[in-house]
């Protein structure tokens, strides 16, 4: 970072956004007109004062330094994080020394990161012997699993009536019921304590209405992976430990990291946020350097704001993870951090589409319900085909589709734009949809692309 004489890019700034509309504006801010004051300091900060539609202008400081993630101050009234003049002032700051040269911040600046920085310390440093809470009742802790477990075994006898009931008055009657024959039955599986089954149930009430001749297979797929799930449930005494750990995560019953903590220099793949009218979900994919391991982490916020956990692409950050329990272990909680993320050159080693896709099959023999895995093709060029778009690998005769939603999302052509024509090695997701491509790098030397 800025200890290393090293800006961020301009993606990299913009994948802090909260929304497009942050974006956009954040961009029409990073001219050098409506500010004054502009800095930046060898630890990590950078500040400015921009002139708004008040009086006075408003005062904006940006943390970089802070191993959890930027942070950042303003003194306008937005509620968004960061708001459009943090991103707009961050890339002025990335456009180069001239715009916000380096010095001592000011006095205002300094005071804001200072106490800050003091607060993160006292949060870190452990309290005296024995002023930490009381664990809970360790037997009381067994017996509300144990009452859970039997809600949930309840919900899932439940869920195996249900299905059988819709299979045996057929699939076209399922269409005709509409969507609250699903709502109610994904109502009984909340009650059980079992949200893993209740999302997969709102899932299925969505597949007749989302049109399509291929409804009712899509229909009778999910109903299959459901029933197994259901099954998994019943019969998880007789699975293998690991096995059994998926399916309680996949049930929706919580789990703690409990891997070993691996240390490695984690570069940040990518980040993207899925929302609904309760949570916003934040994905960060990791790729260690040293372990060749990659990992997710997620994060979330209520609805309408942003996590907390802000991880660029481009960055690597020198951590600890710790694996979820199960038997793929993609997920992973991030633990001690030794260093500010810092932008890296380096790049994940890709496969071909081929060995993508036997990737993906050895992944599901080890968790049925997997949606996708995590992938880094190698020399792949994006062609349409038809109406949709593939990824040809030019390696081999082969290629692998795009997801249908990929086509309705600017950062196809910005893939598009990249490749020119040319092979490009692309990190994304493949699963049984096809392949949504979240990262990209040009054939050579050149900077990670954001594409979501």
């Amino acid at each position: 970072m800025t200890q290393q004489g090293v800006r961020w890019t301009a993606d990299q700034v913009l994948a802090l956004a909260p929304d497009a509309a942050s974006r956009r504006a954040g961009g029409r801010l990073a001219t050098a007109g409506p500010w004054s004051g502009t800095g930046s300091s060898g630890e990590g900060v950078v500040w400015g004062q921009c002139q708004g539609s008040g009086g006075r202008p408003y005062r904006t400081v940006v943390d970089i330094a802070d191993v959890s993630g930027p942070a950042y101050t303003c003194g306008c009234p937005s509620n968004k994080v960061p708001c459009k003049h943090a991103l707009g002032l961050l890339l002025l700051w990335a456009g180069g020394d001239e715009a916000a040269p380096e010095g001592e911040p000011p006095g205002w600046a300094e005071q804001w990161v200072s106490g800050r920085r003091t607060r993160a310390a006292r949060r870190t440093v452990p309290g005296p012997p024995g002023s930490a809470s009381r664990p809970g009742d360790p037997a009381a802790a067994r017996r509300r699993a144990v009452q859970r477990a039997e809600r949930v075994t309840a919900g899932a006898t439940e869920l195996e009536q249900r299905l059988a009931d819709v299979l045996r008055g057929g699939l076209a009657e399922a269409e005709r019921a509409g969507y609250g024959l699903w709502e109610e039955t994904a109502a009984r599986m909340v009650d059980a304590q079992a949200p893993g089954l209740a999302s997969r149930v709102r899932e299925l009430g969505s597949i007749p209405s989302s049109g399509g001749p291929d409804w009712p297979v899509r229909l009778l797929e999910e109903c299959a992976l459901l029933h197994l799930l259901g099954q998994g449930w019943l019969r998880r005494d007789r699975l293998p430990e690991e096995l059994a750990a998926t399916v309680r995560t996949r049930v929706g019953l919580p789990s703690a990291a409990d891997g070993p903590a691996v240390r490695d220099h984690w570069l940040v793949l990518a980040q993207y946020d899925t929302a609904d009218a309760r949570l916003t979900t934040r994905r960060v994919w990791l790729h260690g350097t040293r372990t060749d391991r990659v990992a997710l982490l997620l994060s979330y916020g209520a609805a309408g704001r942003a996590p907390e956990l802000t991880l660029p692409v481009g960055l690597s950050l020198d951590a600890e993870l710790s694996a979820y329990p199960g038997a793929v272990r993609q997920r992973a909680a991030l633990g001690e951090q030794f260093a500010p993320p810092a932008p890296s050159g380096t790049r994940p080693k890709g496969v071909t589409a081929s060995q993508a896709v036997a990737h993906y099959g050895r992944a599901l023999r080890d968790d049925p319900w997997l949606e996708s895995v995590p992938v880094t093709l190698e020399r792949v060029v994006p062609v349409p085909d038809g109406d949709s778009w593939q990824l040809a690998d030019a390696a081999e005769d082969t290629a692998l589709p795009l997801t249908p939603a990929v086509g309705n999302r600017t950062g196809l052509w910005r893939l598009v734009a990249l490749a020119g024509g040319a092979p490009v090695t692309v990190f994304g997701e493949c699963g049984h949809r096809g392949f949504t491509p979240l990262t990209a790098w040009p054939d050579g030397p050149g900077s990670a692309v954001p594409l979501y």
